[in-house]
């Protein structure tokens, strides 16, 4: 049986891909940690709007054509 490759967390990929480590913090350069993984939408909307954050989605610009169909 073929052994699984273990799956590279979030935090990884972003600093394989664009060199930037997440955990790293931007005013002292000290190491920071995950407290939680929040997945449930209720629990995340109630924190975000306990910290007076938006807990809507912002909305979406319109659509548009290409430049080329803009009437003159």
């Amino acid at each position: 049986m073929k052994e699984r490759t273990p799956r590279v967390d979030w935090a990884e990929l972003l600093k394989r891909t664009f060199d930037f480590d997440v955990f790293v913090c931007v005013r002292c350069g000290g190491r920071r940690r995950v407290l939680a993984y929040l997945t449930a939408p209720n629990a995340v909307r109630a924190i975000l709007e306990h910290l007076a954050l938006p807990s809507q989605p912002a909305k979406r610009a319109p659509t548009q054509g290409p430049p080329q169909l803009a009437c003159c």
